[in-house]
C-alpha cells in the first residue's frame, strides 16, 4: 500500500498533465469552449477541459495501482458516469434535468454497489437510520454537495483549490483512522486536481467546466460520508458539515438571499461570496486568497474537533455559518455598480529590471548554482531504486531530450520532468538512505535549508512587480508550513510531511528560475535528463 500511495498520487499527477495540453490543442474542434457571458469573469474562450483531464487521470491511477476492492471500483464507476454527463453537459449544454439525472446516477451506483450510506444520528450515538431513511438522505446529499461545488466554480483556481483543502483533510483524517482505501482514494484525486491546478491559477488557461466540478463535488460528497458515515472510524458525521466549508455554506446563503427577495433559487446571479468580495475592492487573487483562508480554517476544524462532542461540533459550526451567511443579510451590503474582475497587479512594465535589489541579484544567482548541484547529488543519495521507477525515469527522459531537440512544449516537459525525477530521487533516498536520515547535517538536509533560504531572499527581493504570489502558491506555502507540524503522518518509514516541504522548497526554486532565467528551460532540460538517466542506471544496472 505505501507503494501504491506514491505511484498513485504521481501517475494522476502525470497523467492530468500530459493530458491537458492535448486536449486544450482539441477543444475547439470537439467544441470544449467556454464562451465568455454576462456572469463570466473571463472576457475570451477558454478551453475547459481541465475535469475530464484530471477525472480520467483520477480513474486511471486507480485502476493501475489501487486493490480491485468493491467500493473502489464502484466509486470509479460513479466518478466516470459523472465525467461524462459532465463532459456532455460542457459539449451541448444540458437541460437542468438531464444534469440532475446524471447526478442521481452516479450517487445511486456509489450507494447501491459501494454501500455509502449515512446510516449514524448525530446526538445519538446508538440509533442508525433505517434503509429506507438512510438511502434517499445520502442520495439528497450527495447531489446537494455536487451541486454546491459546481456553484463555488466562479474565479480562477478558487473551486479547484477549494477541492485541493478539503480532500487533503479528508485524507489525512482517513489516514487517522487506518482507512486506507479510502487514502489512497483521496490520493489519487490530489495528485490529478494538483496538475490541473498549474494551468487553472489566474489567470486560467484552462477551467475545469461541469465535467471537473461535479466530479470533485461528487467525490467530495462520497468521501466525507465514507470517512463520517461509518462506524468504522467513529467520527461523528458532524464532522463533514466543515470539510464541505465554504461551497456549502455559499449555496446556502445565495439560495436563502434569492428566496429572500421573491426569486428562483435556481437562477444565476453575482451573489456569490466571490462576488461580494470582488465588490467590496478585493482584487482577483485577494478574493481567492481570502476564500482559501477561510475553507482551509473550516477543514482545519473538522481535525481539532474530531473527538469533541456533537454539541460542541454543531455550536462551533453554527458560530461559522452564522460569519459566513452575515455577508448576504440585506443590510451589510453596499451597493455596487460594478464588480473588478480584472486583477491588475499582474501588469509588469518592459524596462524592469528582472531583480529590483542586490540581495535579490545575489540569492538568484546562488539557486541557479544551487538547484543543479542539489539534483545532482540526489542521484546518489538513495541506496536502492526500484525498475518500475527506473521504467518512468527512461520515459520522461525521451520525451525532456525530444522536447530539447525538438524545442515543442520544451518548457512543460522539463517541469514534468523535474518534479517528477526529484520526487522519486527524495521519496527513494527516505525509503532506503544511504546516509542516516536522522542526522540533521546530512548533505540533502544541509542543501534543503540553503534552498529554502535562497527561495524565500529571491521571492522577498524580486519585487512585487515582477514576481507576483497567486493563491496556489500561498496555499502550496501553507501546506510546507504546516504539513512538518501533522502528528504521525508516515507511510511506512518515510515522513511524509518533511517530504512534502522539501518538495515544495524545491519546486518553487524550479519555478523561481523558470520565471526570471530566459534560458532556464533550456539549462534546467539538461539538468534533468541528467537527474532522469543518473535514475535510470541507478535502477536498472547499479
Amino acid at each position: 500500500m505505501d507503494t501504491s500511495l506514491f505511484f498513485s498520487f504521481m501517475g494522476s499527477l502525470i497523467i492530468c498533465m500530459a493530458l491537458i495540453p492535448a486536449l486544450t490543442a482539441s477543444a475547439g474542434r470537439l467544441q470544449f469552449v467556454d464562451v465568455p457571458r454576462e456572469r463570466h469573469a473571463h472576457d475570451a474562450p477558454i478551453a475547459k477541459i481541465g475535469g475530464i483531464a484530471f477525472g480520467i487521470a483520477t480513474i486511471a491511477a486507480v485502476l493501475l495501482w489501487a486493490p480491485k476492492d468493491q467500493l473502489i471500483l464502484s466509486s470509479l464507476l460513479g466518478g466516470a458516469v459523472i465525467v461524462l454527463f459532465g463532459a456532455w453537459d460542457d459539449r451541448v449544454n444540458l437541460t437542468p434535468r438531464m444534469k440532475f439525472i446524471g447526478q442521481v446516477l452516479a450517487a445511486a451506483i456509489v450507494i447501491g454497489l459501494a454501500g455509502v450510506r449515512l446510516t449514524t444520528v448525530p446526538f445519538v450515538d446508538d440509533v442508525v437510520f433505517p434503509a429506507w431513511v438512510a438511502i434517499p438522505l445520502t442520495l439528497v446529499v450527495i447531489v446537494g454537495v455536487t451541486n454546491a461545488v459546481n456553484l463555488a466554480d466562479g474565479l480562477d483556481g478558487l473551486a479547484g483549490g477549494l477541492s485541493l483543502i478539503s480532500f487533503a483533510g479528508i485524507a489525512y483524517l482517513a489516514y487517522q483512522a487506518d482507512e486506507p482505501l479510502l487514502v489512497l482514494l483521496m490520493v489519487s484525486v490530489l495528485g490529478g486536481l494538483l496538475g490541473f491546478l498549474r494551468f487553472n491559477t489566474y489567470p486560467a488557461k484552462i477551467f475545469m467546466g461541469d465535467a471537473g466540478s461535479q466530479f470533485l463535488g461528487h467525490y467530495l460528497a462520497m468521501a466525507a460520508i465514507l470517512l463520517t458515515g461509518s462506524a468504522r472510524t467513529m467520527y461523528s458525521p458532524l464532522l463533514a458539515l466543515f470539510i464541505w466549508g465554504v461551497p456549502l455554506l455559499d449555496t446556502i446563503g445565495v439560495m436563502g438571499q434569492r428566496l429572500l427577495e421573491g426569486r428562483s433559487p435556481f437562477v444565476g446571479d453575482r451573489n456569490h461570496i466571490h462576488h461580494k468580495l470582488l465588490a467590496k475592492g478585493l482584487t482577483h487573487g485577494q478574493a481567492v486568497s481570502v476564500i482559501y483562508l477561510i475553507h482551509a480554517v473550516m477543514v482545519s476544524c473538522a481535525y481539532v474537533l474530531r473527538w469533541q462532542s456533537d454539541v460542541v461540533l454543531i455550536v462551533v459550526y453554527l458560530l461559522w455559518a452564522a460569519i459566513i451567511l452575515s455577508m448576504f443579510v440585506p443590510w451589510t451590503q453596499k451597493a455596487s455598480s460594478a464588480i473588478a474582475l480584472a486583477d491588475t497587479s499582474r501588469s509588469v512594465p518592459a524596462n524592469h529590471r528582472a531583480l529590483t535589489l542586490p540581495i535579490g541579484e545575489w540569492a538568484f544567482k546562488a539557486l541557479q548554482l544551487t538547484v543543479p548541484l542539489y539534483l545532482v547529488a540526489s542521484v546518489a543519495m538513495p541506496k536502492t531504486i526500484p525498475s518500475d521507477a527506473g521504467l518512468i525515469a527512461a520515459a520522461l527522459l525521451v520525451a525532456v531530450v525530444g522536447s530539447m531537440v525538438m524545442g515543442r512544449g520544451k518548457a512543460w516537459v522539463v517541469r514534468v520532468g523535474l518534479y517528477v525525477g526529484s520526487t522519486c530521487l527524495l521519496y527513494y533516498g527516505e525509503v532506503s538512505p544511504r546516509l542516516s536520515g536522522a542526522d540533521l547535517m546530512t548533505p540533502l538536509n544541509v542543501g534543503f535549508v540553503l534552498l529554502a533560504g535562497l527561495v524565500v531572499l529571491t521571492i522577498r527581493f524580486a519585487g512585487t512587480d515582477r514576481f507576483q504570489m497567486t493563491p496556489l502558491d500561498y496555499l502550496i506555502v501553507l501546506l510546507a508550513v504546516v504539513m512538518p507540524f501533522l502528528p504521525g503522518l508516515n507511510v511506512g518509514e518515510v515522513p511524509v510531511s518533511l517530504l512534502a516541504a522539501k518538495l515544495i522548497v524545491l519546486f518553487f526554486s524550479f519555478e523561481l528560475l523558470l520565471h526570471f532565467y530566459s534560458s532556464a528551460a533550456t539549462r534546467l532540460g539538461w539538468v534533468s535528463a541528467w537527474m532522469l538517466g543518473g535514475l535510470v542506471l541507478r535502477a536498472w544496472w547499479w
